[in-house]
């Protein structure tokens, strides 16, 4: 009866429609995370809200669990569903860019790499990740960390309006002053609430950018996380920095503090140069570049195909232990191709946004601390599993009660609550309003029903 339906629907868009055996299927369901292998019931290929649309009220009216699929970067995998319907947007790509307002329309299949070759022609920039290959509309929806971060905010900072395909199969336009409950949801809250077919930013002038790293002995990882502390504590909003372990791709283990200043370069020499005169370091890879080169500078690291498994959360401050421990654990990772631990600086304009002016709640820290451990071999999945996991328990004396949602593993709903911090008991009644039945739950979902007491803060 269902393939009788598929038939039906398979006539109904413009997209394309694959189930199991056709050719295309094992390749759309694949996602960049090798951990994930799931086998969906129908896969449709989007090609506009229309074709949307018609997703949602088929998967109604069948009973089918829906996940949707922009770039497929979610770390846990919630863009495929086993025996559903993948609301497959990879194919929606097009994009507008209005360079006398500074803004953009944007559809949710673009990668950032997409997104900013259209933006930079116009010497003009969203922020958005760091990872050229990442999709815009999940990292959007969850918040959005970025090379700009300190000087510009957050990727939902700079959402202006949405179309969204809510799960009773209308297309809402949200904005702050149409639908604004919904806008404020979307901006943070993940897939909770529908499928977001169209995304407006503002955007910014961004010209050559000073990025790069510093790259020091893993076994200096004490004295740089000591001096690192201070430095970023001066950072001007213009430079946005992370530091963390690696190993380069000859195989000796380093530690790093790598950034991005978005301004004058002139300034931007001065901001760096205590970094770069500090200790002795193995490399030293600061320069001038484009916008594009510093957003595309991390993918070799990050390809897809491999076992992917990441814990993170917020920690409160950078204290003496916090560092001991995260040095005790630098250059440890059982994988060559791992990251970690990680800390990404946050601060300036992403921490200057009121707590509940956005569904994204998490705005006084200033540290988001992760393990991101990525390897090739699936016979290796457990012990690269249970370091990140050693890790990430040693660091939490140190953590604070939020996560950051697009660093989530499948972890639960008090990882989900603790992740949307004290705007959850808001984004419940949202999700009573707007998909009181919880049709969109391929997430960290956020459940209908009655509001709870507050179990964690930010």
């Amino acid at each position: 009866m269902l393939q009788s339906a598929v038939e039906n629907l398979r006539k109904s868009i413009r997209g394309g429609v694959l189930c199991a055996g056709q050719d295309g299927f094992d390749v759309a369901r694949t996602v960049p995370n090798a951990m994930i292998d799931r086998r969906p019931a129908v896969i449709v290929r989007c090609a506009g809200a229309a074709d949307v649309i018609a997703c949602v009220r088929f998967a109604r009216e069948h009973d089918l669990l829906v996940s949707i699929r922009g770039g497929g970067h979610s770390i846990a995998g919630k863009a495929v569903c086993d025996d559903g319907l993948m609301i497959d947007l990879s194919c929606m790509k097009g994009i507008h860019v209005d360079p006398r307002r500074r803004t953009v329309r944007a559809e949710p299949g673009l990668t950032l790499g997409e997104f900013d070759h259209e933006t930079q022609a116009f010497g003009l920039a969203a922020p958005l990740g760091m990872v050229s290959k990442t999709g815009i509309a999940g990292l959007t929806l969850g918040g959005g960390f970025g090379h700009l971060a300190g000087k510009y905010g957050l990727a939902c900072d700079n959402v202006i309006a949405v179309d969204v395909v809510t799960a009773d199969g209308r297309l809402l336009t949200a904005n702050a002053s149409e639908n604004e409950d919904l806008f404020w949801g979307v901006r943070g809250g993940g897939g909770n609430f529908g499928v977001v077919t169209s995304f407006e930013y503002l955007l910014h002038e961004v010209g050559p950018v000073l990025g790069g790293a510093v790259f020091y002995p893993v076994a200096k990882a004490n004295d740089v996380l000591r001096f690192y502390r201070g430095f970023a504590d001066a950072c001007p909003d213009e430079l946005t920095t992370q530091a963390g372990s690696m190993t380069t791709p000859d195989g000796v283990p380093v530690f790093f503090v790598g950034g991005c200043y978005s301004g004058a370069l002139s300034a931007g020499a001065q901001a760096l140069e205590p970094l770069r005169t500090f200790g002795s370091p193995v490399a030293d890879i600061f320069s001038a570049m484009s916008y594009l080169q510093i957003q595309g500078m991390f993918d070799p690291f990050f390809p897809p195909g491999r076992h992917t498994y990441v814990k993170a959360n917020f920690i409160d401050n950078l204290s003496g232990d916090a560092v001991e421990t995260l040095a005790k654990y630098a250059g440890t990772s059982p994988s060559r191709y791992s990251f970690g631990p990680n800390l990404e600086h946050w601060h300036g304009a992403a921490t200057r946004v009121g707590a509940t002016d956005t569904a994204f709640p998490h705005r006084q820290y200033s540290y988001n601390f992760s393990v991101w451990s990525n390897w090739v071999d699936s016979a290796e999945s457990e012990k690269n599993i249970q370091w990140s996991r050693e890790c990430w328990d040693a660091m939490r004396p140190f953590m604070g009660s939020g996560s950051y949602v697009n660093y989530l593993e499948d972890e639960g709903d008090p990882m989900a609550r603790a992740a949307y911090g004290p705007n959850y008991n808001r984004l419940v009644a949202l999700k009573n309003k707007y998909d009181p039945t919880n049709f969109f739950r391929m997430n960290h979902n956020v459940k209908p029903g009655q509001a709870e007491r507050a179990e964690t803060g930010t």
